[in-house]
């Protein structure tokens, strides 16, 4: 199978295998708690955060760019009550007025998408004055040992699941990108020594400047 194969056919079956399980589905409660309004979500993917989507929210415009991922999310979207619209295929570049939005929520997608600076100032764009972002990510660990691992790894983590960056520090790019960061957790999920590269996570919000 080629790569190209791989990233389109494969990759969205196995992030939606792996990333859908009660632990990281409580993550995404906490995540998602808060969100108001109408929301642009990137990275959509298999529709894994839209039953935990407070009732304050009214719509959501889902950028996705994996048909396959979108296919798979169709029993999810029928089972909510929520209007939920395939908007774009490339949160680098959305197709979305000026403050159209009242939130944006991005989950385990900053890691993949190339720009991920320029997505994060097209959500800006894109939400009112004011309104938020949540997000939950996996990145750069403080750990040095483990650091070392994920330098090391990062470039057959990117051939192999679709060109996800482990050594991305999303603080940091979340607060240079038009966001005012307001509450961030980092944590490591529990689990053996050897799922440390992928398993230090930031969960936050952070506001529209």
């Amino acid at each position: 199978m080629s790569l190209r194969l791989w990233d389109e056919r494969v990759v969205p079956r196995l992030t939606d295998a792996s990333l859908r399980g009660h632990e990281i589905g409580e993550l995404r409660g906490r995540v998602c708690a808060g969100l108001t309004g109408s929301v642009v979500e990137i990275g959509f993917g298999s529709g894994l955060n839209v039953r935990w989507c407070p009732p304050t929210v009214t719509a959501i415009s889902a950028v996705e760019p994996s048909d396959v991922g979108w296919a798979l999310s169709a029993r999810r979207r029928e089972r909510s009550q929520l209007p939920i619209d395939r908007v774009g295929l490339d949160g680098q570049h959305l197709a979305l007025a000026d403050a159209s939005h009242d939130s944006a929520l991005v989950t385990f997608s900053l890691c993949t998408i190339p720009d991920a600076a320029l997505a994060l100032r097209e959500l800006r764009r894109v939400v009112r004055p004011g309104g938020r972002l949540h997000f939950l990510e996996h990145g750069l660990s403080p750990v040095e040992s483990v650091r070392r691992w994920q330098h090391r790894l990062e470039p057959v983590q990117q051939a192999v699941a679709g060109g996800c960056h482990l050594t991305r520090e999303i603080p940091e790019l979340v607060g240079d990108n038009g966001w005012a960061l307001e509450d961030v957790e980092s944590f490591v999920l529990p689990g053996p020594a050897i799922s440390r590269p992928w398993t230090y996570l930031h969960l936050g919000m952070a506001v529209s400047t």
